[in-house]
């Protein structure tokens, strides 16, 4: 079949160097950003690494006390030696008096340890600098605000989609994949990133909802690694990986006359899913005409 795009490995030196340049650069940031989520979320119940707690804490809320102390314990706890930031849980826990809040040092504690990142001209962060700032933050902890996770969810889908369909035009000029996984690939992580934005909503109504956060940011990671890989390995070293080397037996497979492994499985999905109407059609019935009666008879009793 003709070609009617210019594969990586065919496009000039200085195409190659800008594409690898610019996979390069969002690698890393991809990079920085996983390592920022786990000195953030990662730290929401206190100890290093992402766990579905952190999830929870994050989105949901550690309803069992307030967003001060989780942060205290959690994210912000190298900011403060154990003996300043006990008092200042102290403080809250007794009612987050006003007055005391002066007369008892925490006053200081504050402008000391968080005003200098929690100020008025920092943007993103709330303003410690007078208590009134301070003061909704000593209630119980009910996670994000709606507010918080519309400016987040929108900020997301506007710079991540864009970093997506860049890595995903640059994508689409590999010919190691057929047209249909290439879609396939191509549009997997837009409907993660989606699922993603939905599951923090979702966690802040209902923590179990917390298990598809992180299956959401997975399936986004590994969308972005297996283009990023693909479209280097084709750009650079297409012949030593795909001609001589293990992408050599993937590409027999591709052009076999014969289905493919992948291409038999797809078929296979297919089969099932054409058998899962029916037998949902067949438990819609048996529901209706045998449990739910005897449900509904159980009721009136």
């Amino acid at each position: 079949m003709t070609q009617k795009y210019t594969p990586l490995k065919d496009h000039d030196t200085p195409i190659k160097v800008l594409f690898t340049g610019y996979l390069c650069t969002v690698g890393v940031g991809y990079l920085f950003a996983l390592i920022q989520i786990l000195f953030t979320h990662g730290m929401a119940d206190g100890q290093f690494g992402l766990s579905v707690d952190d999830i929870v804490y994050s989105y949901y809320g550690n309803r069992s006390g307030t967003m001060l102390e989780q942060k205290l314990n959690g994210s912000m706890k190298e900011n403060a030696p154990e003996q300043e930031r006990f008092k200042i849980m102290d403080w809250v826990r007794d009612g987050a008096d006003p007055y005391e809040y002066k007369d008892d040092g925490i006053e200081k504690i504050v402008q000391e340890r968080c005003v200098m990142c929690h100020n008025k001209d920092a943007s993103g962060l709330p303003d410690f600098s007078k208590l009134e700032g301070l003061k909704p933050y000593t209630t119980q902890d009910t996670g994000a605000t709606f507010a918080s996770l519309t400016r987040v969810s929108h900020i997301h889908l506007f710079g991540i989609s864009f970093i997506f369909m860049f890595v995903g035009l640059i994508f689409s000029f590999s010919e190691t994949t057929t047209t249909q996984y290439k879609c396939i690939a191509i549009g997997m992580p837009y409907a993660f990133l989606i699922a993603d934005i939905m599951s923090w909503w979702l966690t802040k109504i209902d923590p179990i909802f917390a298990w598809l956060v992180i299956f959401a940011g997975m399936g986004m990671g590994i969308s972005f690694m297996f283009m990023w890989v693909t479209s280097i390995l084709e750009m650079w070293l297409y012949k030593p990986i795909f001609v001589n080397g293990l992408g050599s037996r993937y590409l027999e497979w591709r052009d076999n006359g014969e289905a493919s492994i992948p291409d038999r499985l797809l078929a296979l999905i297919k089969v099932l899913i054409l058998e899962v109407k029916p037998a949902m059609q067949f438990i819609k019935a048996q529901w209706l005409a045998r449990v739910w009666p005897l449900i509904e008879s159980k009721l009136k009793k």
